[in-house]
């Protein structure tokens, strides 16, 4: 961990303030429990100002969402416990549902509504003629919390989100340019290597993270949010593409050298990378010098005149996307919005794709509803005197981690947090607060707390810890518009949010977690069952929206791939491979409507055996399936001289790289020119 710097302490003063003037205005309204705005204000504030922004809106409408909720349940339900709880429980475990399948701001809404209804509902139980009136003073309390964390951060020193952007980006060009520049080079090295391209595939999904803030940022940036979130579709589609590009490089070269003319336009488009232009006269220059080198494809072309024309459509490939980049990468540095029709267009429609992971969405789902059973059924049976924190705080933080593989030692991590936040608001509530008689003095009292929980919010590692001790403390001082200390009501409802929560961490480590490498495997099996759907003409009809999918699978798999062991490195051997197989396939399903009936019945058969391999255990292909390939390759050359028969064996070539790229060169079936009777 870094000491803190002066933006740190900046983040610390801003947050603090707008606590204090939630808890201010709070008290100036009369609202019954005003530590909620305080503590809603650590929840919501975020180093980055549209970070804040972009969730202030939707945790506004949660917070109302789960308010209208729990009007509607506890008081048609208050006498009938269990159904009551069951109702609560399965709502909460539905909004955490729905919300784990959008990973935009917009799942805060959900979950929110979720969780919102535990906090009120809950703790409201004994006075239900009152529900009502509770409901709205708790919605009002978030709401003032949510507001002045907007205010304050958005009036007073904003970070933009804009310079990071622009320091991350110029870092994942720079590593992907250097790893482009090697693949084309004469002299090539080890550093085309699967952990380059995965931790390129990594960093670029990581962008949504600040893509979102972007279009919050209310300093002129917002404007370029739409090249953003098109260079990031673009940054994953750089991943096949230029994987295609250094495979079909080795293949020529393992088969002889390169011709002279091929050699000196790598050469050419490695320097032109180098230099770091875009002037579009150089990008036409290099896609004119690829025209020139297209081989003709007759019937029976060769392999390596089908290698090198793959390998010049995915050069042009390459260019048009490295041009749009440059272009992308101005604006956003600019702040300005796109103007320019882009070359490389397919990728725009494709830059909302995202994973949905409904089975994990479902788990979760499950835990939270048993965590909360558990938890009310201990309340209930003992009788415990303010044991409605235990379910309430088990809900939050069964759906603060639900994101996580393995969400228990995050929950431990944030029970922990509530230990420290106890202690501190125990210090504070006995022998600090009773001599606060002033606001003015009740706030020097809580600012070497709250400050320093601020500055080690702003430190990531540390973030989660602060925040749970500053929202918990704040909770069970539970300050009032009078000193009310009663130690009994604090330890109780204390130590109910400890038990809550590790009873929400136990319960989760049952039925919840899971291993990052259990998590890498299961989206390589998802990404392998979209092949098995787009091989039996299903799914995405467009082979690039198949490919936003799977990256975006692929990003996500990158960072858990440390935690598989070493006997699964045969499946991790180039997970981009698969990537480059589902485009083929789309594209190869597509094509072969307009092929000649031979060709087009020899692709059918490609593609059910393509399905029947990606359904299947096995992770190498069969020796058969290489046959049919070359069945496939030999009957739509025949259609090499059409558009859709050379798109076709495109297709082809892509297909049999992909899957077996150790196998010796196609070679088509010739004519026989022997004479029969010689044969032996």
């Amino acid at each position: 961990m870094s000491l803190p710097g002066w933006r740190d302490w900046a983040f610390a003063l801003k947050t603090f303030a707008a606590a204090m003037l939630a808890l201010l205005l709070a008290f100036w309204i009369d609202l019954p429990n005003p530590y909620w705005a305080l503590g809603t204000v650590y929840i919501t504030s975020q180093v980055l100002a549209g970070a804040t922004r972009s969730k202030a809106l939707y945790r506004v409408l949660g917070t109302l969402l789960g308010a209208v909720v729990t009007v509607a349940l506890v008081p048609n339900l208050v006498n009938a416990p269990e159904l009551l709880t069951l109702a609560i429980a399965l709502w909460v475990a539905a909004c955490l549902y729905f919300s784990l399948l959008d990973r935009t701001p917009r799942s805060y809404l959900m979950m929110l509504g979720g969780y919102t209804a535990a906090l009120i509902g809950f703790p409201a139980v004994g006075a239900p003629g009152t529900m009502f009136d509770t409901a709205v003073a708790r919605a009002e309390e978030i709401t003032l919390g949510i507001l002045c964390a907007s205010l304050v951060n958005t009036v007073v020193l904003p970070q933009s989100v804009a310079p990071v952007i622009t320091a991350r980006l110029d870092l994942w060009l720079r590593d992907a340019r250097s790893w482009v520049i090697n693949v084309l080079s004469r002299a090539r090295t080890g550093e085309d290597s699967q952990a380059t391209r995965l931790k390129l595939a990594s960093d670029a999904v990581a962008f949504d993270a600040l893509a979102t803030p972007l279009r919050y940022d209310m300093t002129g940036a917002e404007r370029s949010a739409e090249a953003m979130a098109t260079l990031r579709q673009h940054m994953l589609m750089f991943l096949p593409i230029a994987s295609a590009v250094s495979d079909r490089i080795d293949t020529l070269e393992r088969m002889g050298p390169l011709p002279q003319r091929l050699r000196s336009l790598l050469d050419d488009m490695a320097g032109w990378l180098a230099s770091g232009t875009t002037e579009q006269a150089q990008a036409d220059r290099l896609k004119a010098a690829a025209d020139a080198l297209e081989p003709t494809l007759g019937e029976h072309a060769s392999w390596d005149a089908l290698v090198l024309a793959s390998l010049l459509a995915r050069l042009r490939d390459f260019i048009d996307l490295r041009q749009d980049a440059r272009i992308l990468q101005r604006h956003i540095a600019d702040g300005t919005p796109v103007t320019e029709a882009m070359t490389f267009r397919y990728t725009a429609a494709a830059r909302t794709i995202r994973h949905r992971d409904h089975g994990m969405a479902l788990l979760s789902a499950v835990g939270v509803f048993l965590t909360i059973l558990v938890t009310c059924a201990i309340w209930i049976a003992t009788g415990w005197p303010h044991g409605s924190a235990a379910p309430m705080m088990a809900a939050v933080g069964c759906s603060f981690f639900a994101a996580q593989d393995d969400p228990a030692p995050f929950i431990v991590s944030f029970a922990n947090s509530a230990i420290l936040g106890a202690l501190g608001a125990g210090a504070y509530l006995f022998a600090v607060l009773p001599l606060a008689t002033t606001f003015e003095m009740l706030v020097l009292a809580l600012a070497p707390a709250l400050l320093a929980c601020g500055v080690f919010m702003a430190q990531p590692k540390t973030a989660p810890l602060a925040m749970g001790a500053a929202v918990n403390g704040s909770a069970m001082i539970a300050l009032q518009g009078s000193y009310t200390g009663d130690f009994a009501a604090f330890a109780n409802s204390s130590v109910a949010v400890i038990v809550g929560m590790w009873v929400a961490a136990i319960v989760t480590r049952l039925v919840r977690s899971v291993g990052a490498g259990w998590s890498a495997r299961r989206l390589r099996a998802i990404n392998r069952r979209s092949l098995v759907r787009a091989a039996e003409r299903q799914g995405a009809q467009n082979g690039l929206e198949l490919a936003a999918l799977m990256l975006d699978r692929v990003g996500l798999i990158a960072p858990r791939l440390a935690a598989l062991p070493s006997e699964d490195a045969e499946w991790t051997a180039d997970l981009l491979a698969e990537v480059r197989i589902g485009i083929n396939v789309v594209e190869l399903r597509r094509d072969r409507r307009h092929l000649s009936k031979p060709a087009r019945e020899a692709v059918e058969t490609l593609l059910a055996a393509l399905s029947r391999h990606f359904g299947a255990e096995a992770a190498t292909p069969s020796r058969t399936m290489l046959d049919t390939i070359d069945d496939a390759l030999g009957a739509v050359s025949l259609d090499a001289r059409q558009a859709s028969g050379r798109a076709a064996l495109m297709g082809l070539v892509g297909i049999r790289r992909g899957l077996f790229p150790d196998a010796p060169p196609y070679r088509p079936n010739l004519p026989s020119t022997t004479h029969p009777e010689l044969a032996a």
